[in-house]
């Protein structure tokens, strides 16, 4: 028998769906997807990060990163690929959020959670026992509720990946270049 790649995603949806729900996993992983739409806690955090000084081009970074995110992700490739979610070919399985309208993949909500994970350890390493949790629960909750595949996550947490280190060396080499540019010249 064979088995296509979107079967294995359902049998893994459904293995969620079946052994993982309860009333009060169904509130916290609610709440999870809630804190991570349109990327608002991770916005919010990029913003706290412009009013403190030190960390104020971690911000920069952070907010430009996830923007690059969402041009990927929720502007380009959902409406390149307009891959079908699990709960609009499956809408039997009842849904815990409205029905979302835009495509599957890849996940936004994922995208930008492992971009400002990336960012934000990159600044600030002592804050990756709380930022790594966090990004990885609202990723999940996108498939405990049943509007991504596993793919569209997966896909989503490498490009999350790519993004934000990229950010984090742009911001390097510019840090560098403003340093350069900013020390008197030794020869003088």
């Amino acid at each position: 028998m064979f088995f296509s790649m979107q079967d294995i995603e359902f049998e893994i949806l459904d293995f969620i769906q079946n052994n993982m729900r309860s009333p009060l996993m169904d509130r916290i992983m609610v709440f999870f997807t809630w804190i991570g739409e349109y990327g608002i806690i991770w916005l919010l955090a990029g913003v706290v990060l412009l009013f403190i000084r030190k960390y104020r081009a971690d911000g920069i970074t952070l907010l430009a990163a996830i923007g690059v995110g969402a041009l990927v992700a929720n502007v380009t490739l959902k409406n390149l690929v307009m891959r079908a979610r699990p709960c609009w070919i499956h809408s039997e399985i009842p849904l815990l959020i409205a029905v979302p309208k835009d495509y599957s993949f890849p996940s936004g909500h994922t995208m930008a959670s492992i971009i400002a994970c990336v960012v934000i350890v990159h600044a600030k390493p002592k804050l990756a026992w709380g930022v790594i949790p966090l990004a990885l629960i609202i990723s999940f909750s996108r498939l405990y509720l049943y509007v991504h595949f596993p793919t569209d996550v997966l896909f989503s947490m490498i490009v999350g990946s790519i993004i934000g280190l990229s950010a984090c060396l742009v911001e390097k080499k510019v840090q560098r270049k403003i340093a350069a540019k900013n020390t008197p010249d030794a020869t003088r």
